[in-house]
């Protein structure tokens, strides 16, 4: 596997903050529910809505695995 490009990471971070800056509310959702004790069994439930009215949405029952890697990547952020 290859190692992480230092130059793309600098690429998405700045990115991000900018997400960041556009979006406030989705950032101060996502710090919320970083927040809660997930545990195995917890549904993550997700909708998109177009412009147009159309949607699609899913959902998803985690896992132990599944929460260890959402684990791993808060980790990635200290």
């Amino acid at each position: 596997m290859n190692g992480i490009n230092p130059l793309k990471l600098l690429q998405i971070k700045g990115a991000w903050e900018q997400f960041q800056a556009r979006h406030p509310k989705f950032s101060a959702f996502l710090n919320a529910a970083s927040g809660l004790s997930l545990e195995e069994g917890t549904i993550i439930d997700v909708t998109i809505t177009s412009p147009d009215g159309r949607q699609i949405g899913t959902n998803l029952k985690l896992t132990a695995e599944d929460i260890q890697l959402l684990q791993e990547l808060k980790d990635l952020k200290k």
